[in-house]
């Protein structure tokens, strides 16, 4: 064992291998794009390991499942086996685990179930109605702004009057209301049984505010890394600070630079404060070594990330030799810009390029709708990152919903959703069946209501299926519930046949996994990514090109990046130029999607952009410039130039004046 963690450390730089044999005090590891920085935690991992720390006494938090199954990976590859660290996922599922387990202690039933973004906007909706705020002569926000609000308060631990001053200002006249609204939101949810996204943080954060629940918890880990840590909100940071107040065994890993999240109430402060969180004095490793991008590539992203006005002191550097200046093209609007997307790609395919291993990355996902019905005119197969998810998906919706309720009764909105499955019924019924709810449950409400008109022998089947799930043996709960879903899909959905798709792969998904219970949890808090029918070019093609929005792209890499409406009023985004914090994160959208590229770069700055309006003013071209955040002195850094369809892949030459020509009289004489 020790001979092969030593062949592994001989294969870090010098400051990946600091950070990995660091002893107990607090260190922070300023991770540059492209650093190693998966790597060098995982061998970190591995290398307490090897020294004899206890894999199940480590708590190692991540941002996404994916980046916790990479992570676990790893370590067995440095290890050359397998290591089960129990207790690594994201923060929100170690959040669920720890809730479950503490339930008796902080007042809350462990069978929880938890509501996912739309269920939450669901029912802050429901007991927005029910409340009667928005009866009035001006326009109450609706359920997803309320949401959105309530979620700032909690996420970024700030008043309502503070999270409406800040980020919701229109908002500002309804503070009394919103705050009476977020109490009966509340209280619907502990009524029910529910938790949403922000629950499985807050709870948490509250329960380690008591100094004993704080030490039991931090006592049961002798060490605690964080990845991403520039992504956590304040939650985050007080949750850590809390379980180990004094720093020892803590480790956080990332990038000021990178922090790109605060529409989440991410806090970059958490990251450049983090050397003063603690009384013992923390270590600082600063990763500089990129093994990603080539040395123009780097130096452009240097330049634009060296303006910034607060960061830790970092300038990436490569070994990778060669390749050119990364592009600045000019084009005269965003349908030229798609043309000069599809031809670039085109021509780096036919370099032996693979379309996968190019991106075309944007600001906002509506943004990329011209390279869209370009690429579709081309015939060339595309996948886009960052629109629909797996669970937005109405018939993922529905089949969940009927496992919610089966599993918690009380869960309204999981109710609500399933009855109005069965013909017949509608909202003002499915509501009153729902108010006759006693302690039966599910099962026992649908069996003392009388069958809807309408109904037919649906009713009577979901009678049936409900009891049989409350004998059932998972994962058998999932084919319970598929085969009475199954006939009501194909009777509401044209693509049913599509969608059955879907619900096949949730059976599949849900049989490896251990309960009904674990399955709900996991898969609420990190879906799929994309539905069957979203993603159609990935099942007919095994090439395919990569569209994705710049905060889907991040921890991502190609060999071929183009970033698309390089100028102000979308990178910056006139939403994203209201404040000086505001500016700088916007600068880091621009550093990180540059950072996504290994050899090629092209930041496109179309001239114009055409806007339909309606009223007298009609359509209308409007001009842009170049983004603020390639100002002229760092221009050199660039090969700039101008392109037009029509002109090839190496831009428009200076040919001199165009010939004239008369158009009119060639028409006059065409017949004569």
């Amino acid at each position: 064992m020790s001979r092969i963690i030593s062949a592994a450390l001989d294969d870090l730089n010098a400051e990946q291998r600091a950070a990995v044999e660091h002893g107990l005090e607090p260190l922070l590891v300023i991770a540059g794009a492209g650093s190693g920085k998966t790597k060098t935690l995982s061998c970190r991992v591995a290398h307490l390991v090897a020294q004899g720390a206890d894999p199940s006494r480590i708590l190692l938090l991540t941002f996404s499942r994916r980046a916790a199954s990479e992570m676990i990976a790893r370590i067995g590859n440095v290890m050359a086996g397998d290591v089960r660290i129990p207790w690594a996922g994201t923060f929100h599922a170690i959040g669920a685990r720890l809730l479950r387990e503490l339930a008796p202690v902080i007042g809350i039933d462990p069978e929880f179930t938890i509501h996912d973004r739309s269920d939450s906007a669901d029912l802050m909706g429901m007991v927005r109605q029910e409340l009667g705020v928005a009866t009035g002569a001006k326009r109450f926000p609706m359920k997803g702004t309320c949401l959105a609000i309530y979620s700032r308060v909690v996420n970024a631990d700030e008043s309502v009057a503070d999270a409406l001053a800040a980020a919701f200002p229109w908002c500002r006249e309804w503070e009394a209301e919103l705050k009476r609204l977020f109490a009966a939101y509340v209280e619907a949810k502990q009524k029910q049984n529910v938790l949403d996204y922000d629950d499985l943080l807050w709870l948490w954060a509250e329960a380690m505010n008591e100094p004993a629940l704080a030490r039991e918890v931090g006592a049961r880990f002798d060490h605690v890394l964080v990845d991403e840590y520039q992504d956590t909100n304040k939650l985050q940071a007080r949750i850590l600070l809390a379980m180990k107040p004094d720093g020892q065994g803590v480790t956080v890993v990332g990038d000021d630079a990178q922090s790109i999240y605060s529409f989440r109430a991410a806090d970059v402060r958490n990251i450049l404060e983090f050397p003063k969180a603690y009384a013992r004095e923390t270590r600082l490793v600063t990763l500089e070594q990129n093994y990603r991008s080539t040395v123009p590539i780097l130096e452009a992203s240097n330049a634009v990330i060296d303006l910034a006005q607060e960061r830790f002191t970092k300038n990436l550097r490569t070994t990778r030799s060669g390749g050119g200046a990364p592009k600045l093209v000019s084009v005269r609007d965003e349908v030229a810009q798609a043309s000069y997307v599809a031809e670039c790609v085109l021509e780096a395919r036919e370099r032996g390029v693979a379309l996968t291993q190019q991106a075309v990355l944007f600001r906002a996902a509506d943004f990329s709708a011209p390279v869209e019905l370009e690429l579709a005119k081309r015939d060339i197969p595309f996948v886009k990152f960052g629109g629909l998810k797996f669970l937005e998906a109405a018939h993922v919706k529905d089949f969940l919903a009927i496992l919610r309720w089966a599993q918690n009764g009380g869960d309204r909105i999981a109710g609500f959703r399933t009855l109005q499955l069965v013909p017949g019924v509608g909202p003002a019924k499915a509501a009153r069946i729902l108010d006759a709810m006693d302690e039966t449950g599910a099962y026992g409400v649908v069996r003392n209501t009388a069958p809807p008109a309408g109904a037919g022998e649906a009713w009577d089947t979901l009678k049936g299926m409900l009891d049989d799930l409350r004998g059932a043996t998972w994962p058998g709960d999932l084919e319970l519930a598929a085969r009475w879903y199954g006939p009501l899909m194909n009777e509401r959905y044209e693509d049913a046949r599509v969608r059955t798709g879907d619900v096949e792969q949730l059976q599949r998904i849900g049989s490896t996994f251990g309960s009904r219970t674990s399955f709900l949890t996991e898969l609420t808090l990190d879906p799929p990514n994309s539905t069957s029918d979203e993603s159609g070019p990935a099942h007919k093609d095994d090439d395919y090109l990569i569209l994705s929005t710049i905060h889907s792209a991040k921890g991502q890499e190609w060999k071929n990046v183009f970033v698309l409406n390089v100028v102000d009023g979308c990178m910056p985004s006139d939403l994203g130029a209201g404040s000086t914090a505001e500016l700088e994160e916007e600068r880091r959208l621009l550093y990180v999607a540059m950072t996504r590229a290994k050899d090629e770069l092209h930041l496109i700055t179309p001239q114009r952009f055409y806007h339909t309006q309606q009223g007298k003013g009609g359509d209308k071209h409007v001009y842009a410039i170049r983004s603020r955040f390639v100002p002229t002195n760092i221009l050199p850094k660039f090969e700039q130039m101008a392109w037009a369809p029509g002109e090839g892949v190496d831009g428009v030459q200076d040919r001199g004046p165009l010939p004239k020509i008369d158009l009119a009289a060639r028409a006059r004489g065409r017949f004569s």
